[in-house]
C-alpha cells in the first residue's frame, strides 16, 4: 500500500516562489499528479507526470513538476505565485483514466497548504 508524503507549503508573497515535494514509500511511483483545493471549492487539476507532461491553463509556464527517481519523489516548482493559487495542494497516484480528474487517482497524500499574500 504506496503512502504519499507532501511537504514544502507556506507564506509567500505575490511574484515569490515554493518547490512542493511528494515522496511515495511502499512502492515505486512513475505516473503521479498535483490537485489543489480552496476552501469550498472542487479539487482542481494542476499537473501531471508519468511519460510526458501536462498542465492546467492557469499554471503552464509558471509551474513545473518534475521526478526524482532515486528518492521515488515528485516535485512541483511554482515561480511568479499569485493570491488565486493559494489554496491545499494534494499530490496523488494515477490509476486510470483521465488525468485531470481527481477520481483517476487511487491514492493522496495529506496535503501542504501555500498561501500567497498580494
Amino acid at each position: 500500500q504506496v503512502q504519499l508524503v507532501e511537504s514544502g507549503g507556506g507564506l509567500v508573497q505575490a511574484g515569490g516562489s515554493l518547490r512542493l515535494s511528494c515522496t511515495a514509500s511502499g512502492r515505486t511511483i512513475y505516473q503521479m499528479g498535483w490537485f489543489r483545493q480552496a476552501p469550498g471549492k472542487e479539487r482542481e487539476f494542476v499537473a501531471y507526470i508519468g511519460s510526458t507532461t501536462y498542465y492546467a491553463g492557469s499554471v503552464k509556464g509558471r509551474f513545473t513538476i518534475s521526478r526524482d527517481s532515486a528518492r521515488n519523489t515528485v516535485y512541483l516548482q511554482m515561480n511568479t505565485l499569485k493570491p488565486e493559487d493559494t489554496a491545499r495542494y494534494y499530490c496523488g497516484l494515477y490509476s486510470h483514466d483521465h488525468y485531470s480528474q481527481p477520481s483517476s487517482y487511487s491514492n493522496w497524500g495529506q496535503g501542504t497548504q501555500v498561501t500567497v499574500s498580494s
